[in-house]
């Protein structure tokens, strides 16, 4: 499917607009406290004439045939492109993304829309004296041959940050 630029897309979102829609596919989890798993995601940027995006991610622990076993995490956020300074000619969209987690943990993430790539570390990790100590993130999303790629470090429970999961998701 052939992605079109929504013609009511306010101009601020232009440099995101390739994520805009739903997303699904699978990927792989694992780090010095998850097991390591197979894992399906269903992921949905969408805007209300407003300039920033909604974003709902869930996923689901898949067995070897591929089938749904359990639900694993879920996040909903909003991706807010910074406004420019007036002769601002750097490249790409400055990027603020605010994600929460229901298991009591809230990102906000600061990075770079470059093209089809976007980079985002983690500027503040707030977290419920319930939720399990996790103290920063990296993010890199891509477009690559019309699919949706994304990877995710963690460092969380006393562990450098390492690889955590990744996935390859097309728009459906």
């Amino acid at each position: 499917m052939a992605f079109q630029l929504d013609t009511d897309l306010p101009t601020p979102l232009a440099p995101l607009a390739w994520l805009i829609g739903r997303w699904e596919g699978a990927g792989v989890l694992g780090y010095p406290t998850i097991e390591e798993a197979q894992f399906g995601q269903e992921i949905e940027f969408s805007h209300d004439g407003r300039p920033f995006l909604s974003y709902v991610s869930r996923t689901w622990r898949l067995d070897a045939e591929g089938n749904q076993v359990e639900p694993l995490a879920t996040e909903t956020g909003y991706w807010r492109p910074v406004p420019k300074d007036e002769g601002d000619e750097t490249q790409g969209a400055e990027l603020e993304v605010l994600i929460v987690h229901p298991t009591g943990i809230c990102e906000i993430y600061l990075g770079r829309a470059a093209g089809a790539r976007i980079d985002l570390a983690t500027d503040l990790v707030a977290r419920t004296s319930t939720a399990k100590e996790y103290t920063a993130a990296t993010r890199l999303y891509g477009l690559v041959e019309g699919d949706l790629l994304w990877a995710l470090d963690v460092a969380a429970e006393g562990h450098a940050l390492q690889s955590q999961a990744s996935a390859r998701l097309k728009r459906v």
